[in-house]
């Protein structure tokens, strides 16, 4: 089954044209975990004007990550235990395009996601890499962060396909984004083996990005019974894989969602 073949109706955009209208650096994020068989009938369920991502006639892009933390793990602790100052480090791999960004994400004010990123060759922190973490981190106010900057090392990584919508405005709001990922994989980078990898081949992951308000995506997933979750695809997957770790703030994801492949 193509969970994506829904978005074969949409009408296409293209990246320009994307971002011109939604880059939402600072936004609102909502996370939901479904079963892939119910995705075709939330995408059947948006509004006319819905818009899909297309590259090159693709529609479900592939991406790779590389998130990089502390021997401490204090980005993964930061997140597991909701301190108010906390970040989170990757190097974001745009695989058909092959162009690599580190990002670097910084939790702010009401649940506020903002997000840097500048281009980096690869998926390693090289000199230049960490120079620029350092200062991104410095400009959001996490404490130590040129400490924490030189001493990243890859942890977890991650592969997935992921379609991107674009939704129309609404009343007096601004037009909205929405992912959804699915052929979701993590690797534990410190962990040889299949006992380091965690596949959920039918699961799909949906991201709303808004200003502030929940938008039509939102709304097509509450009429079909979903409701947010809290999951991080460097926290919940990490701690999936490394079931000794803190998690009390993934719990329920953890025991509902992620059960790791034989």
């Amino acid at each position: 089954m193509n969970a994506l073949a829904p978005l074969t109706e949409l009408p296409a955009v293209d990246l320009a044209a994307l971002n011109t209208e939604a880059a939402l650096q600072t936004r609102v994020d909502r996370k939901y975990i479904l079963p892939l068989a119910d995705v075709p009938a939330v995408l059947a369920d948006l509004p006319e004007g819905t818009h899909a991502l297309e590259v090159d006639g693709e529609r479900a892009l592939r991406y790779a990550s590389q998130y990089f933390d502390t021997p401490a793990l204090d980005s993964y602790l930061g997140a597991a235990h909701g301190r108010r100052r906390r970040f989170k480090v990757r190097a974001r791999t745009y695989v058909d395009s092959d162009a690599s960004f580190l990002e670097v994400k910084t939790r702010g004010g009401r649940s506020a996601t903002v997000k840097d990123r500048v281009p980096v060759t690869g998926t390693t922190l090289d000199a230049a890499a960490v120079t620029a973490a350092a200062e991104m981190l410095t400009e959001a106010g996490i404490p130590d962060a040129r400490r924490l900057a030189e001493s990243l090392q890859p942890v977890l990584a991650t592969a997935y396909r992921r379609a991107t919508l674009l939704l129309p405005p609404e009343h007096d709001a601004g037009p909205s984004r929405g992912t959804v990922d699915v052929e979701l994989t993590w690797r534990d980078m410190q962990q040889p083996g299949d006992s380091g990898t965690l596949t959920l081949p039918t699961t799909a992951i949906v991201e709303t990005k808004s200003g502030c308000r929940a938008g039509a995506l939102d709304r097509a997933l509450w009429r079909h019974g979903h409701r947010p979750a809290s999951v991080s695809k460097y926290g919940t997957g990490l701690a999936a894989l490394r079931p000794g770790l803190p998690c009390n703030k993934w719990h329920r994801t953890l025991t509902r969602h992620f059960t790791p492949s034989p």
